[in-house]
């Protein structure tokens, strides 16, 4: 199981099983497309966004994708000034501890070489790894964003075929573990997700009120998550926060009808 650092306050985690996404929602998948539409239009206003301090960040992508679709991601903050890099790891196959020591060894090595704390985003399933990856080592960690990651119950999801078929036969399957996904853990934490998200289930993204923590909606396709502009505004607006000096999210006035947060 998860250990929760003396750092953590004393939140009570308790699972509870929540129900994968409603068929339904399937079609608003197709938000993708005009969500690359918009990035493309909202360019040059998120040039408006806040400028990092240099310190190093990590983007996991999701399951069964590679570091090609974080790239829009990763290039957007290094304008904003920060050193990026991808996982490093091939197609991301599922929760393997392999893929835990991947991002560890990326976190050790990006921060020796920046002389800093790394912040480490991930996207989906690889926002489940990145959370257990700073459980672990908070002392290398300045804090993490999580977007679309279903870490309150991994069940929750309407991908299970495609799981079995794709994800490695080496995935960590301990259910103790998986059900204490969802505890706090010893870093800052931001949790972006949608509840019209048709992949996975929005409530199994947020995480639990109180501490460092909180959870950030945008109105968003689980593909999408990637590409969408009031995604990568949070994220530069969570990232530039000084060292030490965390706050929650506060959209300027002209976007707050754009974002719900729950602290």
């Amino acid at each position: 199981m998860p250990r929760v650092s003396a750092d953590t306050d004393a939140t009570p985690h308790r699972y509870r099983p929540i129900a994968p996404p409603r068929a339904s929602l399937l079609p608003l998948e197709l938000r993708v497309m005009g969500e690359g539409a918009a990035l493309a239009a909202a360019w040059p206003l998120l040039d408006r966004a806040p400028n990092g301090d240099g310190h190093g960040v990590i983007v996991a992508p999701g399951f069964s994708a590679d570091d090609a679709s974080t790239l829009p991601l990763r290039r957007f903050l290094k304008n904003r000034g920060y050193h990026t890099r991808g996982w490093r790891n091939g197609r991301n196959d599922g929760p393997t501890q392999a893929n835990l020591d991947a991002i560890v060894n990326n976190a050790k090595d990006l921060a020796g070489r920046t002389g800093e704390k790394v912040s480490l985003v991930g996207w989906s399933l690889g926002g489940c790894l990145v959370r257990e990856a700073a459980r672990e080592n908070a002392d290398l960690v300045r804090g993490v964003i999580t977007m679309g990651s279903p870490f309150q119950d991994v069940r929750a999801n309407s991908i299970g075929a495609l799981w079995n078929l794709l994800a490695s036969k080496d995935r960590i399957e301990d259910k103790e573990r998986t059900e204490a996904l969802g505890a706090p853990i010893p870093v800052p934490a931001t949790a972006i997700f949608s509840s019209t998200d048709a992949i996975v289930a929005g409530d199994a993204c947020r995480e639990l009120p109180g501490g460092q923590r909180e959870s950030i909606e945008v109105f968003a396709s689980h593909m999408g998550l990637g590409v969408n502009p009031l995604v990568y505004f949070a994220v530069a607006d969570r990232l530039a926060q000084k060292s030490g000096t965390w706050r929650h999210f506060e959209p300027p006035r002209l976007m707050r009808r754009l974002y719900e947060v729950h602290s």
